[in-house]
């Protein structure tokens, strides 16, 4: 029995069934991230020492007959832009990298509470800012499906740790599609909630009106466990919205019969490789075949959805990131000779070359005589890009469409050309802006490579997407298993 392959349900059932131990399976995942990590490049930190402290204390705990969480035992990787205490929290930067964590992120509180391991912090974009890992000060993480192309980002190394079977779960982070995208590209499960849903207390800000903590997981079960637990009220987010709790994993079924979906038009037209777009209609014809009706529509706003994201996440960007100074925490120049010049030095030593297009970008669209041409306009564009999703939700229960436009790219093919870059969130930024839920769940492969279906749901319909996504998952057939 390969421990690596089972899924993190089948884990806890195993661990409390005694047939294996929280130290078999923490030894499993390192012996796995020993032999795959070097070509990978998943993680920026890793906590072994504490991981097997947490092990045995699991393992203890069980052998005492006394209670455990829902996720005793189960390795969880967690996004280096998310506070770990006594863990260096780096964001992927030099501005960051060696500051340590003086506390814990809500996220990572909740995880810790119901026995979660927690193996190390993943590698990112820097600050988030990115769609393929390539921005890390640190190092370029690899798709596990091809060493020569990207995992997608921001969320790049928590996407490739659980396609590489270096964890079983892992947490990512999004703004515009940074948790979707990566699980597209590496064909796994990633769930971008409802904004509000799950508390972002002690995420290291990008954009805060878009900002939210996600999932990844290899299978629909897995994510809506995770979910269950990150899911809830927070009074130190202000943003966090009081929900009653909910087991997602209780209420997943195999029925989209009756359902109502919508296609977008937008999101099947200019610039969507055509055997992408042939992949997932594949599985809007499962879903069909399943019971469901399917309709086209058109959502008119998504064509300005692209501009009005990058123009309101990089203003936010410029004001979050102004905190970096060299002077409270974090890199600090070590040749200055005055005040002014010690913020110049530091923020021109510490930050990488696409941070530094979004806070110039973002400063210059805040600024006096652009501010009403520029971010007051794009936040009336998102009052539309909304309105169209709350036309949309009032007659259908999801919106189907790809997640990623492309097929993974190559490292190295799209870094030197930013717009290029940008176009590959062209699918995901929507949601953001709108605050809906959506889940990007694979469909299949094109030479290897993965696709992914995204099914977007109202707010805080989580468990809606979540049961089409399971139901497609199990009717899909084989090829898509990991």
């Amino acid at each position: 029995m390969d421990i690596t392959r089972l899924s993190a349900v089948e884990l806890r059932k195993k661990l409390l069934n005694r047939e294996i131990s929280s130290i078999e399976i923490v030894e499993s995942y390192y012996k796995n991230i020993e032999e795959t990590e070097k070509d990978i490049d998943a993680f920026i930190t890793l906590t072994k020492d504490e991981a097997l402290r947490t092990a045995r204390n699991i393992d203890e705990k069980i052998a005492n007959n006394e209670e455990v969480g829902l996720l005793a035992g189960i390795p969880i990787a967690v996004k280096d832009n998310i506070a770990t205490r006594g863990i260096k929290t780096t964001c992927g930067s030099k501005i960051l990298e060696n500051f340590v964590s003086p506390y814990d992120a809500t996220v990572v509180e909740k995880i810790k509470r119901e026995d979660a391991i927690i193996i190390g912090k993943t590698n990112m974009d820097e600050f988030a800012m990115g769609s393929s890992t390539e921005t890390s000060y640190f190092k370029k993480t690899k798709n596990p499906h091809d060493l020569e192309r990207v995992p997608g980002g921001s969320s790049g190394g928590s996407a490739a740790a659980v396609a590489g079977f270096e964890a079983p779960l892992s947490l990512g982070s999004e703004t515009g599609g940074s948790v979707r995208e990566p699980a597209s590209f590496c064909g796994v499960v990633g769930l971008k909630p409802t904004y509000g849903l799950i508390s972002r207390y002690g995420l290291i800000a990008f954009a805060s009106s878009l900002d939210q903590i996600g999932p990844f997981a290899r299978n629909v079960e897995d994510t809506a466990l995770l979910l269950s637990v990150l899911a809830g009220y927070d009074e130190k987010d202000s943003t966090s919205v009081e929900n009653k709790s909910i087991d997602y994993t209780k209420e997943l079924n195999s029925n989209v019969k009756g359902m109502k979906f919508a296609l977008p038009k937008e999101y099947f037209g200019e610039g969507i490789d055509e055997k992408v777009k042939a992949k997932v209609l594949e599985a809007v014809e499962v879903l069909k075949g399943l019971g469901a009706e399917v309709e086209e529509i058109s959502l008119p706003y998504t064509e300005y959805a692209l501009s009005c994201y990058y123009i309101i996440s990089t203003s936010e960007a410029s004001s979050n990131l102004a905190r970096f100074d060299g002077i409270r925490y974090g890199y600090r120049a070590e040749n200055y000779k005055d005040l002014d010049e010690l913020y110049i030095n530091t923020r021109s030593e510490g930050f990488g070359e696409e941070v530094k297009r979004r806070i110039m970008l973002g400063t210059f669209a805040l600024s006096s005589g652009y501010y009403d041409a520029y971010y007051n306009k794009a936040q009336k564009i998102r009052t539309l890009i909304k309105r169209d999703f709350d036309k949309a939700f009032e007659k259908y229960d999801a919106i189907i469409s790809p997640t990623a436009p492309i097929l993974p790219f190559k490292i190295g093919e799209k870094i030197n050309d930013p717009l290029s870059m940008y176009m590959s969130d062209i699918l995901t930024v929507s949601v953001n802006l709108a605050g809906v839920c959506a889940i990007s769940v694979p469909c299949g492969n094109l030479n290897g490579l993965p696709v992914g279906l995204q099914i977007i749901g109202d707010r805080f319909k989580e468990q809606k997407i979540l049961n089409i996504a399971y139901t497609y998952e199990k009717n899909r057939g084989e090829e898509n298993d990991l």
